[in-house]
């Protein structure tokens, strides 16, 4: 290894030992598969392959084998060794018989000769009891013994017990009423050996959840404790204070060191990632036309033929009324000299760039004023949220930031009060990883923020995915997405006159929205791993 703090995790997938070795990298001389079953040795091929930012080692063994790792500073050693078979094993049933082939062919033997003939054979030590008589005719070839054997005890009802390589044969009547009276014995003795007290100190467990296992709730339906035993929890030191006889004080003690062991923990990293990206364009005009001759000593409006008739022009009634005197001009006579008023819009709070000319006679008392307004705005924009938490495997957590919002409501005797709604960044979990190290999370997901100001107070913006998906170790899987678009053309006109090529821009207001938006939720489960873990 490159140092001794590199973590490692060994685990048997079946035939196969899975060795990763985290946060490692792996050169690529190393890359390779090793064919190693010329060796003589449970190992067929051992195969090493980068697997992201960690190293996997796949051992594959065939046969029965069995497996032992320790690590010495940074040496790990993974003994791979095979597991020696009982010659002497028996197996009863209709298969997995594996002893040596014999053939028989016996008339009117009795019982008893033809079980010293297996035992020849077999190598085995055969005691029988003394009610195991009469004969039989057995004719076999190329059996196996241990069938042979199987075949003999089913013809005459007859059962073994086997202790070592001695094999003892009787009627299963008689072995039954034994084994009973035996079981009534050591019930006897249970009863009458002494009680030893001795105190197990917890590590990692909480005492209270050995009420259930003690019998101290539910009835004492599944205690381990015989009935003369009696056990007390003491919460405060985390100690449990038992009493009972020395064998079930050693169950107790192998029971506390199978399930007193560390909680594996899981860091989850979720990030929601919003973007958005938008654009505005507002163009408009406003047109007017003064005349000023009758402020000035002059007939206003224009004549009509031969005839003194005239016409005068103006943006409204008042301003046409205004132009020929018929009543007197005020601070807004300007104003209502304006044939089109269809300026652009503001974007964001932002006032439009605006460009004006005038048009006017030479005794400047004829005006023709144009204002033309446009503005533009391109935005893009990225809010990245990263809330992480680290929580104990089958162990909900949660994890918010955030702002309450006070609104007012109106109570049941007419007055008001102040309550408060939550606008949350919040991440709920609850991780399980499973036996091939991959996780399984149930998450909750919520993305609030501040909205725009209603009457009744501030709405609030909510993104909430909920969801449940199976995740490996290390990986990052996308739990769901929103992506928003939307375009908006707006065209304020005045008829006709809008729609003329070019000079019909002078006749309207042009508003144009687009707005992208998009919503990702991502999140990234990793086991805390220990310096060395083994399954």
């Amino acid at each position: 290894l490159p140092n001794n703090q590199v973590a490692v995790d060994v685990r048997q997938q079946g035939a196969t030992v899975v060795v990763d070795f985290l946060k490692t990298g792996l050169p690529a001389s190393l890359r390779r598969r090793l064919d190693v079953g010329d060796f003589g040795t449970p190992v067929s091929r051992i195969t090493t392959v980068p697997d992201g930012d960690n190293v996997r080692m796949t051992i594959e063994a065939h046969g029965l084998w069995e497996q032992t790792v320790y690590q010495s500073d940074t040496q790990l050693v993974i003994d791979v060794k095979p597991i020696k078979e009982d010659p002497n094993k028996l197996t009863q049933g209709t298969q997995g018989y594996r002893g040596e082939k014999l053939s028989f062919n016996f008339q009117n033997v009795e019982v008893r000769a033809a079980l010293q003939a297996i035992a020849d054979i077999s190598g085995l030590n055969i005691i029988t009891s003394d009610s195991v008589s009469g004969n039989l005719t057995l004719r076999l070839k190329e059996v196996p013994w241990d069938q042979a054997l199987d075949v003999v005890l089913q013809a005459k009802g007859l059962d073994m017990r086997k202790n070592g390589s001695v094999l003892w044969i009787a009627p299963k009547e008689e072995l039954l009423t034994k084994e009973k009276l035996e079981l009534e014995q050591r019930a006897q003795i249970a009863d009458l050996e002494p009680l030893r007290s001795e105190i197990f100190q917890l590590n990692y467990q909480k005492a209270d959840a050995f009420r259930t296992v003690f019998g101290l709730e539910g009835g004492g339906k599944n205690r381990v404790l015989s009935k003369r035993g009696s056990a007390i929890i003491e919460p405060r030191t985390n100690q449990l204070f038992v009493t009972d006889i020395a064998s079930k004080l050693d169950d107790i003690r192998k029971l506390i060191l199978k399930t007193d062991i560390p909680t594996k923990q899981v860091l989850i990293e979720a990030r929601i990632v919003e973007a958005n990206d938008s654009f505005s364009r507002n163009l408009g005009a406003k047109l007017g036309f003064a005349d000023m001759r009758t402020q000035r000593t002059g007939d206003s409006g224009y004549q009509v033929g031969s005839t003194n008739n005239r016409i005068a022009i103006g943006g409204n009634i008042t301003g046409v009324g205004e132009v020929t005197g018929q009543i007197a001009p005020t601070a807004s006579s300007y104003n209502n000299t304006q044939f089109v008023n269809l300026p652009a819009d503001g974007i964001n709070g932002a006032a439009p760039g605006n460009l004006a000319v005038s048009l006017f006679s030479a005794a400047a008392n004829r005006f023709l004023n144009l204002e033309l307004s446009a503005l533009e705005a391109d935005g893009k924009g990225k809010i990245v949220s990263s809330p992480r938490v680290v929580t104990a495997d089958k162990v909900i957590a949660l994890i918010e930031q955030g702002i309450e919002l006070p609104y007012q409501v109106a109570t049941s005797s007419g007055a008001t009060s102040i309550t408060f709604k939550k606008a949350n960044l919040r991440l709920e979990v609850t991780p399980q990883i499973t036996p091939d190290g991959n996780i399984v999370l149930d998450v909750d997901v919520n993305k609030d923020s501040v909205g725009q100001q209603t009457t009744a107070g501030f709405a609030i913006d909510t993104k909430h995915v909920k969801t449940q998906v199976m995740v490996e170790n290390g990986g990052t899987v996308v739990l769901g997405g929103i992506y928003q678009q939307s375009e908006n053309n707006t065209i304020t006109k005045v008829p006709l006159l809008g729609d003329i090529p070019v000079v019909g821009y002078l006749f309207r207001s042009t508003n144009r929205n687009d707005a992208k938006t998009e919503l990702l939720v991502f999140i990234t489960p990793k086991i805390v791993a220990d310096r060395l873990s083994t399954h």
